[in-house]
């Protein structure tokens, strides 16, 4: 506070003293004040006021509204006039033209307190300096819309602006298109020269990309190395060749960062409004996938999304764009459930844990296949949302079924590629196990081969960080992926699951029981768990359990079931009707 502005500011000018002390009172308060007739018009300023805005006798006489910027005038004057009306204190705020010797004019934000003197009719305006506060503000505002490494505005302000353009392209009737910019080779910097020289990359990559664009585009960073651009008026092949090719140049160059050259390049993915889609969430999701695409098939290169074509086989899930669509309104509706599978002991038959499944119950398809949805929501980018949920959801639901069971169990759910190679997942996780307060070690993440192998470097630092958190990997549908083994002893895997493509035609089939005798024995000697999935017969069951496979998965012990029937099966021990007869008795 100013020494000026003491608790006097605050005192009614109502009881000031008389008129011949006014002037000593207009000293006392406030950081400016003012002495004015009931039309406003100034009879006395005090001196800070007369510093402030002008000499003591220019402001004698000139109306105390005259000081504001223009568009604050009307709130002056009419705070002047309910002051008067009311008799009572009005508060306004306005910006001030304040004299500064080295800028000239330039605007100050005051709050004003206008009250009756006492006998009226005639009023005194306190004003208080808002600058600092108002600058801090404008900070605190200027921080929650963007990214404060870059500058560049983040999701927040990004989602704002796609909406504004969305609304002024459905008014002009001229489309627009969302560009993703991911850096290629990026996690080389931060993994070979530290995080400080990978924030100056990304600093110096988004100038360059601003300077790229025209005023009327946004650039936004939304999160690591990726940018998004939103590009209104670009919307047929040619200019969109003409744009991403620029960006693609602009990131081309060498990035000299201290004493280092560093190559990079970027890979972009395009999606167009409104032939793509026609809502923000959508846009930026097929943006993202057709990045994606862009980096899988060798990066440096822009990958438009592409809608079905003719020659597409019908109902093929990477352009059922109905069906995608449809996607998007389910996860608006909360059309998307889990269901989950029941892993039981081979020897006992008891539940010792449940795989989580996702399901689509569509209100008119009924329910959805997840082998058509599971890879359109990999590609466009929703898999993320959804595992995500899944995940807390799951964690959640355990607790619930070992209040059931009064014992405990554990949850396993799947990992998408996506997810994995997500830069947030392990924020995720840690958002989930903290949601739930479900400790890590119920846990149980399955992961495909070749997720794990497309880079095991980094594979491996994100599942021994998974393995800090005290989740337990399993490796799904084992033995249909990558032949090396050496991921085994490289990585902190708990768990196997046979494939049921080797289970379905045992035990008659002498190379499925060979194989599944070489996963057991192998898994024997590494000191790891085995669920064999898809074990529909007692044949089946019996052959894996005599082998030493310690749980089964599959039709013949449960199929996948909504929470409230896995709570029943727990509840009243439903297991114990799968045992045969010479076991159960020991279960009653």
């Amino acid at each position: 506070m100013r020494p000026g502005s003491s608790a006097a500011a605050n005192e009614d000018p109502r009881h000031a003293p008389p008129a011949h002390g006014l002037d000593a009172l207009m000293e006392a308060v406030g950081d400016i004040a003012f002495h004015i007739d009931p039309s406003g018009l100034i009879r006395h300023a005090s001196k800070a006021a007369a510093r402030l805005l002008g000499a003591a006798g220019e402001l004698r006489g000139a109306a105390l509204s005259a000081l504001a910027i223009e568009v604050d005038q009307p709130a002056l004057r009419n705070a002047i006039v309910d002051a008067t009306v009311r008799a009572e204190p009005v508060l306004v705020e306005a910006r001030l033209l304040t004299m500064d010797a080295r800028a000239g004019d330039k605007e100050t934000w005051f709050e004003l307190r206008v009250s009756l003197l006492d006998g009226g009719p005639e009023l005194l305006a306190v004003g208080r300096d808002m600058s600092a506060q108002r600058a801090t503000e404008q900070r605190l505002r200027h921080m929650a819309t963007h990214d404060a490494l870059t500058d560049l505005p983040n999701r927040l302000l990004l989602s704002d602006r796609i909406r504004m353009v969305i609304a002024n392209a459905r008014r002009s009737g001229q489309g627009f298109s969302i560009a993703t910019i991911g850096l290629d080779g990026f996690k080389k910097v931060n993994d070979g020269l530290g995080h400080p020289v990978g924030d100056a990359v990304l600093r110096m990559a988004a100038g360059r990309l601003r300077k790229t664009l025209r005023d009327s585009d946004t650039l936004a960073r939304v999160g690591g190395d990726e940018f998004v651009a939103v590009l209104p008026g670009t919307f047929n092949e040619a200019q969109i060749k003409l744009v991403t090719g620029r960006l693609l140049a602009a990131l081309q160059s060498p990035f000299e960062i201290d004493s280092h050259t560093i190559y990079l390049g970027a890979s972009i993915g395009v999606s167009v409004y409104p032939e793509h889609a026609e809502d923000e969430v959508r846009l930026v999701a097929l943006a993202d996938s057709a990045m994606g695409r862009a980096k899988e098939t060798g990066g440096a290169r822009t990958v438009v999304h592409k809608c079905r074509q003719s020659g597409d086989p019908v109902g093929s899930p990477q352009h059922d764009i109905s069906l995608e669509a449809a996607m998007f309104h389910a996860v608006r509706e909360g059309e998307f459930m889990l269901y989950y599978q029941p892993i039981v002991s081979s020897r006992t038959r008891r539940i010792e844990g449940f795989e989580t499944l996702m399901r689509w119950k569509h209100p008119t398809l009924g329910m959805v296949p997840p082998v058509r949805f599971i890879p359109i929501s990999e590609t466009n980018g929703l898999i993320n949302m959804l595992g995500a949920w899944a995940l807390k959801a799951a964690l959640v639901q355990i607790r619930q079924f070992e209040e059931v069971a009064k014992r405990e169990l554990y949850i396993s759910v799947n990992i998408s590629p996506r997810q994995f190679r997500n830069d947030r997942f392990l924020s995720v996780l840690d958002d989930a196990l903290a949601f739930s307060g479900t400790p890590g070690d119920k846990l149980v993440l399955e992961i495909t081969e070749g997720t794990l192998m497309v880079d095991p470097a980094h594979a491996e630092s994100i599942l021994g960080k998974m393995a800090e958190r005290r989740a337990r990997i399993a490796i799904d549908d084992f033995g249909t992926g990558y032949s090396s083994l050496a991921y085994l002893k490289r990585f902190p895997i708990s768990v196997l699951k046979i494939d049921r493509a080797f289970i379905k035609d045992l035990p008659a089939s002498a190379k499925d029981a060979a194989i599944c005798n070489a996963v057991l024995d192998l898994a024997k000697h590494l000191d790891l768990s085995v669920v064999a999935e898809g074990v529909e017969t007692e044949e089946q069951l019996s052959y894996v359990e005599s082998r030493g496979c310690d749980y089964v998965q599959g039709y013949l012990t449960g199929k996948p079931m909504p929470a409230h029937v896995a709570m029943a099966a727990l509840k009243e021990d439903l297991y114990t009707e799968l045992l045969p007869n010479e076991l159960r008795a020991g279960h009653l």
